[in-house]
């Protein structure tokens, strides 16, 4: 969670420097779905998400630097500096990529789920998607054909209380998320996100079901975003008391440093380590994506499906 954290705290100097070209948008405050998710899965199982992404191939144990490197356009990113930071994709580590289009990685997700089910491998996907994107009408499609098929996926609804810069409450007729499946019998709860222990609870619990053969299953992770929706979202959609209530009362790194102090752990000291041990490998990862060279202009006519 540190290193999503102070990753993404880098990224937006970046950005602000101009070196992160395009949209950019930060994981920060959400960073306990995620791990507390990987923390539960099973190597093979493939995780797919949205363009808030960098999160996600964080904790899918992706190199750092090639993250970054991805998101200034150089040549050792991820996906060759070709496409930034919603385009990022590891067959190795089964992420199947961040997707720009709102919603669009449910379906994919659906199909991943499909294809395990068709391989008999006993892998299951997790479709990461936010509240905005719950109203799209492919994700009900998606919902139906997985519970229909019985296909093993965990549809992971980050609600993050803000659609862009519209509050769920002003959008969604009905704002437990967690039972969007209903109307198929897909069974659903909502969790907190801000709480590592409860989203790796709530998640082996997802992952057996589906991996008993018994279908898809949903998780509303309740959770926040302390940034805008993008760098170039000042949030003034919401007051800054708001932002800090949250910070100070639920953030998801102090509630687990906290825990460690007060059961002792581990020492001040042991966690002044830890963070000293990450700042020092995403700085590597900063200096690395600012003097690795840009892809070739050949690079234009490869990966092409024409």
């Amino acid at each position: 969670m540190l290193l999503i954290r102070r990753f993404e705290e880098k990224a937006g100097q970046l950005y602000g420097m101009g070196l992160i070209g395009g949209f950019c948008h930060l994981y920060i405050g959400q960073e306990a779905v995620v791990v507390g998710m990987q923390m539960a899965k099973k190597d093979g199982d493939q995780m797919i998400t949205g363009y808030r992404d960098h999160g996600h191939m964080l904790a899918m144990d992706l190199d750092p630097k090639g993250v970054m490197a991805e998101l200034t356009g150089r040549r050792g990113g991820l996906s060759k500096g070709k496409g930034g930071s919603m385009h990022m994709f590891s067959k190795e580590k089964h992420f199947y990529g961040g997707h720009g289009i709102v919603g669009a990685q449910v379906s994919l997700g659906t199909g991943l789920g499909f294809a395990n089910k068709y391989r008999e491998n006993g892998n299951v996907a997790m479709a990461f998607f936010g509240d905005g994107a719950s109203n799209q009408g492919q994700v009900y499609e998606s919902f139906n054909m997985a519970e229909l098929w019985k296909l093993p996926v965990v549809y992971v609804i980050e609600n993050n209380k803000y659609g862009m810069g519209t509050s769920v409450a002003r959008a969604s007729a009905t704002t437990d998320l967690s039972q969007r499946g209903a109307s198929f019998g897909i069974p659903g709860e909502q969790v907190d996100g801000m709480d590592v222990r409860a989203v790796m609870a709530a998640s082996e619990k997802a992952l057996k079901w589906c991996r008993d053969g018994k279908g898809p299953y949903i998780l509303e992770m309740i959770t926040y975003r302390y940034r805008g929706h993008s760098m170039s979202d000042p949030a003034k959609y919401r007051s800054k008391d708001e932002v800090q209530k949250m910070r100070t009362e639920h953030d998801p790194i102090e509630q687990v440093r906290a825990r460690l102090l007060e059961k002792e752990w581990a020492t001040e000291d042991d966690l002044k380590a830890i963070d000293k041990d990450v700042r020092a490998k995403v700085a590597e990862a900063a200096e690395f994506a600012q003097t690795d060279p840009e892809p070739d202009a050949s690079e234009l006519y490869t990966d092409i499906l024409l």
